[in-house]
Formats: structure tokens, sequence, C-alpha cells
């Protein structure tokens, strides 16, 4: 699966709002969720948290049939019918984030197979682990906007109650240019069921001073926060991800 920076997002949604009666409320996103189907694919929703779900009443579901996917959303309440979910609203936009499953550890191979180009994971509200997914922004070196990056997690082994996972990054040799964000999102369901409890998921990463981690509280049927503060980085202006 493939990640490549673009500029063109933020400038989209700029004008889109821009051309909405000037409301510079609708600009930014004020929701990250997961646009999910119910029953027969008919309906699609969207998980705000664990108790919330948001019923789109301007959605179709048949742009999402294939799969689950993690979303930046600009929406708002309205009174119609929830059709039995927590709240119905407006999406005034909606831009998907890459959705990507994990990957196979391959001990020594790791690094020959999914690259070891560094990168740094930001602070920011989007990086969080909820609602089986681990969503992150992460920085790095973008020059040559003809040449795709590669990004995937691995779950590897880790110390005796806790989950453990990397990062890793293949920027195939665009390592010259400007440092800019990037969003992706990966399905961590596959990891062992918690079973209600807290658990420490370590994220490691290889940064540009060297090897990083950082320490979710996770609860597989929970959202979960961030617990180690030692290794973020402030966040700028995000580059879309393709």
């Amino acid at each position: 699966m493939l990640v490549m920076s673009m500029g063109v997002c933020a400038s989209m949604f700029l004008q889109s709002c821009m051309d909405d009666d000037d409301d510079h409320s609708k600009i930014y996103p004020n929701a990250l969720v997961t646009v999910k189907t119910a029953g027969t694919d008919t309906v699609v929703y969207l998980q705000l948290d664990r108790e919330t779900t948001l019923y789109p009443v301007n959605l179709q579901s048949d742009k999402y049939k294939s799969k689950e996917v993690r979303a930046l959303i600009n929406y708002k309440e309205v009174d119609d019918d929830s059709q039995g979910y927590s709240k119905a609203v407006y999406v005034n936009w909606l831009d998907t984030i890459r959705t990507k499953d994990m990957v196979a550890d391959l001990d020594t191979k790791n690094d020959s197979a999914y690259g070891s180009d560094p990168v740094e994971i930001v602070k920011d509200w989007v990086t969080l682990a909820e609602d089986g997914y681990l969503t992150l922004r992460f920085r790095t070196i973008w020059g040559n906007k003809k040449i795709v990056h590669y990004v995937n997690l691995v779950d590897v082994d880790g110390d005796d109650n806790e989950y453990t996972v990397e990062f890793k990054h293949d920027a195939k040799g665009d390592t010259v240019g400007v440092l800019g964000d990037a969003i992706v999102a990966f399905d961590i369901s596959s990891l062992p069921d918690t079973n209600g409890e807290t658990v420490k998921l370590k994220l490691k990463w290889k940064s540009f001073s060297g090897e990083k981690s950082v320490t979710f509280d996770y609860n597989s049927q929970a959202s979960s926060s961030q617990t180690s503060e030692t290794s973020w980085v402030s966040a700028t202006t995000a580059y879309s991800v393709e």
C-alpha cells in the first residue's frame, strides 16, 4: 500500500468552504471517525467514539462499501431522524485517510522489506488508538512528488503484558526536500483482544535522531490515549495523504 504527499487537499477544502457563505468554521475538521456500513451495506454511519455513532443524512453508502476507513470530517448536527444512531448529522466534507492492515513481522528482513527511512511521529489530536485503529500523523522529508512513499505497521514481539508495533517507512530514495506531515491509519484489530482490560501498546519508529517509542493506554473495546510524552514533535500544517 502506498502513501504520497500531496498539497491539494487543504486548498480544496478552503475553496469549497469559502464558496459556502464564507463560513470559516467549515474549513477545519471537527472530528476523526471510522466510516462504516450496516446490515446489507445500504446504510453508512460514522463511529465517533465507543458510545457515539453519527448518521450522515447526505452520504451515499455505495462509495464506502469496499472496506472500513478512517476519515477526517467537518459536520454539524441536524434535527433529522437519526435512524437509531446517536445523532443525525450533515457532513460538510469528508476526507478519507489511507487505512491499512498491519503487515507480518519478518524479523531481520523488516528493513529490506518495509524500509528504514526516518520519520517523526507528531503529537496531535489525530494521533491516537481508538475503535480498533492506530491513526498516526507523521513527519518526514518530501521532495519529488512523482515518488511514492510506502509506510507500514509491523506487529513485533513485545515484553510481557505489552503489545508492541513498529512504524516502517520506505521513501524510495526521496530523501532530499522539505519536511511535511501526512496521516495514515492502521487496523490493529488483529492484535489480541484485551478483553476489556487496558494494556500498554508501544509504538516504535526510527526517527531522525535515532530510535524512539511512545506508549498508549490501549483497550481494544474503547478509545485510548497516549501516555508517554518524551518522543513527540509538535504539529505543523499537514500534508494530505493519497
